[in-house]
């Protein structure tokens, strides 16, 4: 297992994927734990000499409330157990786990005066697979406020870890210095976004290999992704796309069949450019939020001072999701015209619905319902969360950014995808065979067509198609990203 060094800086969303899925382990660098300890020296200077939100006052709306010196601590356990009533189903441990992976990187930015022993426990929780219980529902974008008091609490003792091997990790005695700073990050929503982004990188490099097979099935043109075209309208994910095609496709073995192919293949270079590019919006926002010291109130170690901010708030990565959710809805809104081309002979050729040649057979035409269906899901899930409001803590809270849906929203999104895409996958495979045609492309395009061959059913008999999209989907998984990635210690 690779270990990846964390000090506040360089962590991607790669890297939390792997530590989340526990293809990585997790290594504090020592001067980044140093720093912290500095950190606590620092924020001890500084209280001594002004009010600082959260440490010597209550928080939101009672950030007027001095709190007595004396019981501090007792107010820090406080805060902790009253934040903590999140509510819903519980988080999936490997998204719990990510939620671990981001906060620790964040604190060792060391934005805050927190105790060195809850990064040692966040290390160790990684390395065995414990997580706390998480609940779903209770941020609103503006800081995940009920999972990382549940964290908190676990940390203390009060919760118990769930899932991992041996030893769950110790309690740790937390103080005033520990609350407010623990639960001040959207950890969970950007961890959650980080393996969202991860798994759908892998499915949209895997649209032009797709769209090439149906592109085969049907004798469609390569002129739309002709590198002249792209030059006069240089969109980075267009010539992206336009140039992964020719190189799947190279020269083809056929003369086009038509003069001017259906949308589903002319506009892919535009359509799934935008994903592609919408990715990239998203990857820029997470490699920020991923190494950022956000707290608030935010120390700073040389000027040996707080700042009270509004940090925390997530509209740049709420507006980066509901960008990438509308631009992967015109991605699979193609998939779903390209398996509606398949299925037609005035394109393909073949039988009605890749049928076998006799009358009133239903061929693969349910997997185009299905694949509608999926969709339709997709375009729910599009529905932008930024559109949302909130106004809180009586008032003094007037805002919300609502990333904790619009992620949710988007790993709906990703899991919709894979069905349409195994659903193009299914028809272009099946419409490849009984076209007999022989191998074509590049070695990837052809490894994928032989791996589609030995997996789906041969047979165009009428039958049940639920395990052969199933059995598309899982292709479509494997991804080709080293799970630890650049910065790692080996």
């Amino acid at each position: 297992m690779a270990s990846l060094r964390l000090d506040g800086t360089g962590l991607t969303a790669s890297h939390v994927a792997a530590l989340a899925r526990r293809t990585a382990r997790a290594e504090v660098a020592p001067y980044a734990r140093d720093r912290m300890c500095k950190a606590r020296l620092v924020a001890e200077q500084v209280v001594a000499l002004r009010p600082v939100y959260g440490h010597t006052t209550g928080v939101g709306a009672n950030r007027t409330t001095a709190v007595p010196g004396d019981s501090a601590d007792e107010h820090g356990l406080r805060l902790l157990r009253s934040h903590s009533g999140g509510i819903g189903p519980l988080v999936p441990a490997e998204q719990v786990r990510a939620m671990l992976a981001v906060r620790l990187n964040q604190l060792l930015g060391a934005g805050t005066a927190i105790s060195v022993g809850i990064a040692d426990r966040l290390e160790q929780a990684l390395a065995s697979g414990h997580v706390p219980a998480v609940h779903t529902y209770g941020s609103v974008g503006t800081g995940d406020l009920s999972a990382l008091a549940e964290l908190g609490l676990a940390l203390a003792g009060d919760l118990p870890w769930r899932e991992g091997t041996g030893p769950a990790p110790e309690p740790l005695r937390l103080s005033h210095w520990d609350a407010l700073p623990l639960m001040s990050s959207s950890a969970l929503t950007i961890g959650q976004a980080a393996l969202a982004v991860t798994e759908l990188r892998d499915l949209l490099d895997r649209v032009p290999m797709v769209a090439a097979l149906s592109l085969a099935a049907v004798q469609g043109s390569t002129e739309p992704y002709a590198e002249d075209v792209h030059a006069r309208r240089p969109h980075s994910g267009a010539r992206r796309t336009a140039a992964r095609m020719c190189a799947l496709l190279g020269r083809p073995a056929w003369e086009p069949a038509l003069i001017q192919d259906p949308f589903g293949f002319r506009c892919l270079p535009q359509v799934h450019g935008a994903a592609l590019d919408a990715t990239t919006a998203l990857d820029r926002v997470l490699d920020v939020e991923l190494n950022a010291a956000c707290e608030n109130p935010l120390l700073n170690l040389d000027a040996a001072e707080y700042h009270h901010h509004g940090g925390f708030h997530q509209a740049s990565l709420a507006l980066a999701l509901d960008q990438l959710r509308l631009a992967l809805l015109g991605t699979a809104g193609l998939s779903t015209a390209r398996l509606g081309v398949l299925v037609e002979p005035d394109f393909t050729g073949l039988p009605p619905f890749l049928a076998p040649d006799r009358d009133g057979s239903s061929g693969i035409m349910i997997v185009e319902y299905a694949a509608q269906s999926a969709l339709a899901d997709l375009r729910g899930a599009a529905q932008p969360s930024m559109l949302g409001h909130a106004v809180l803590s009586r008032g003094v809270e007037e805002h919300a950014s609502f990333a904790s849906t619009a992620v949710r929203r988007l790993q709906e999104a990703v899991a919709a995808f894979r069905y349409v895409l195994a659903c193009e996958l299914l028809a272009a495979g099946r419409a490849l065979r009984m076209r007999a045609l022989p191998p074509f492309g590049a070695p990837e395009l052809r490894d994928l067509r032989r791996s589609v061959e030995a997996v789906l059913d041969p047979s165009t008999a009428d039958r049940k198609l639920t395990g052969d999209v199933h059995a598309a989907a899982a292709l479509l998984g494997a991804g080709h990203h080293d799970p630890a990635g650049p910065g790692a210690v080996r």
